[in-house]
């Protein structure tokens, strides 16, 4: 059974009274603990309140199964989030991740490998690039961005990122960026990844990226550590030390 998160309470919750009966006092609906400076809250239960953002929970009757199908459909036309989406089509995604992160089949995924290795696909991510850096790299005009893909070897300790582009103007050229990093794990959840190398092909590709290729490694360098949040036979889920989101989903080819 998943959870999804309400307005907030203050929203939603009719005022208290400010004295209480005794009977009053044990009807009081246990969500009315959440509300702030009452006199029924110590001063620790109020700091719980306040770092809680007043957000209730109730619960949601989705099948894991149709929040991964809610989630593909949310991310849908958002270019793999690269560019920006609107707020409201942000928050959609983010509530649908953290539902299936609720949901996560396997808590303790850096002692089940065999889950995280071979091809992913990228279907969202919070990497963006927008304003001066996207100008610099020619995404505006010239070069467009095609699949991202991962390919982890976990006998080797090592994950391949491959970002495609398409150059307009060179008869539809095809290249791409291959990012090559190592990984050892530190937890039950979190690895940490250390860039080892990178490439651009074909070299007229690499010809036009040369001078900002310094931006350009900066936005995908996948440097830090990684917490995998969720992942199963077909889906996963990161969070990177720089606060990014990942949603993959397996793939056969790269």
């Amino acid at each position: 059974m998943a959870i999804k998160l309400l307005h907030p309470a203050s929203q939603l919750i009719p005022a208290i009274p400010t004295t209480f009966s005794r009977t009053q006092r044990l009807e009081l609906p246990i969500h009315h603990l959440w509300i702030k400076n009452t006199r029924l809250m110590g001063n620790q239960t109020t700091r719980v309140a306040e770092k809680s953002s007043a957000f209730l929970y109730e619960e949601d009757s989705r099948t894991v199964l149709q929040i991964k199908q809610d989630l593909n459909q949310a991310v849908k036309g958002s270019n793999r989030g690269i560019f920006g989406v609107p707020s409201a089509k942000k928050s959609e995604i983010h509530g649908l991740v953290e539902l299936l992160e609720s949901q996560n089949p396997t808590p303790h995924p850096t002692l089940h490998l065999d889950k995280v290795g071979g091809c992913w696909k990228l279907l969202y991510s919070t990497i963006t690039i927008l304003g001066s850096k996207r100008t610099k790299l020619g995404l505006r005009d010239f070069i467009s961005l095609d699949d991202f893909f991962q390919n982890i070897d976990i006998a080797k300790g090592k994950a391949v990122n491959v970002i495609k582009f398409n150059v307009r103007g060179l008869n539809l050229l095809n290249g791409q960026l291959t990012i090559e990093a190592s990984f050892k794990i530190v937890s039950k959840s979190r690895v940490e990844i250390k860039y080892e190398s990178s490439t651009i092909i074909p070299d007229q590709l690499m010809n036009m990226l040369r001078k900002n290729y310094d931006v350009l490694l900066g936005i995908f360098n996948p440097e830090g550590w990684l917490d995998i949040t969720y992942v199963d036979d077909e889906m996963r889920i990161g969070r990177d030390d720089k606060g990014n989101v990942f949603v993959l989903e397996r793939s056969q080819t790269d």
